[in-house]
């Protein structure tokens, strides 16, 4: 069975998945018809507090949750000073971090990414910009565009109180300059054991652009980068398996 979303179902092995989705030209054209009536970024105000510059060097991580993992991993993988983006899973247990089983939206999970960065390259304040400007709709509950569910929820899986309290005063300034037409739903949840997807579930973007999902859905996000944030943006993404 094929979700109405393009999505593979969860029930399918990968490969047959794929088979389906990538040998079906009809969907692709519609795919390329709708791809303009994706919803534009907006380029958010930086956070006013941030975390310091570190001490020593070394990388970092964070982890977000903005719907559909293959997006949110593809739209960091193109910014300069995140060394590493993963998709997976967060805020449920190891035994339930499976997509089949996440994909019920019952195991408490959400799709998630976790980046490894640079913050002498890039700060946690800048990924928080980035994640609220293009990566995703904060002000859609339990849902993004066609995805619905609480695996789907926007969430900023904060590692450490110092994460907690930048994302929290960032959400509070945009709402408090009323930069989204409804209230930000993102919610800030503790740093759980994060368990990355499943291999064909890594790189997706850049491995499957013409897929119709990422066609529709994922790939304006990453133009919105590009032209929102060329001073971060990089055209050679940051792979899970690098290319030989």
């Amino acid at each position: 069975m094929q979700t109405d979303t393009g999505r593979p179902a969860p029930r399918r092995g990968a490969l047959r998945r794929l088979a389906l989705l990538l040998a079906a030209p009809a969907l692709l054209a519609a795919a390329a018809g709708r791809a303009g009536a994706a919803e534009a970024g907006v380029r958010l105000p930086p956070p006013a507090q941030d975390l310091p510059p570190p001490a020593a060097a070394g990388l970092q991580k964070a982890v977000f949750a903005g719907g559909c993992f293959w997006g949110v991993q593809g739209v960091f993988q193109h910014v300069k000073g995140v060394q590493r983006a993963v998709s997976g899973y967060a805020g449920g247990s190891a035994p339930t971090a499976a997509y089949a089983l996440v994909s019920t939206g019952r195991t408490g999970h959400a799709e998630a990414v976790e980046l490894s960065f640079d913050p002498a390259q890039v700060s946690y304040g800048a990924l928080l910009q980035i994640f609220f400007s293009v990566a995703h709709d904060p002000t859609q509950l339990d849902r993004q565009g066609p995805d619905v569910g609480p695996q789907y929820r926007s969430a900023v899986f904060a590692i450490g109180p110092e994460q907690r309290q930048v994302a929290q005063a960032y959400i509070a300034q945009l709402d408090a300059a009323k930069r989204f037409a409804r209230p930000i739903v993102t919610r800030l949840e503790a740093g759980p054991g994060f368990f990355p997807a499943e291999a064909e579930h890594q790189d997706f973007m850049t491995e499957h652009p013409r897929h119709p999902y990422i066609v529709m859905h994922d790939a304006p996000k990453l133009d919105e980068l590009r032209r929102l944030f060329p001073e971060r943006f990089r055209s050679e993404p940051v792979l899970v398996t690098p290319r030989r």
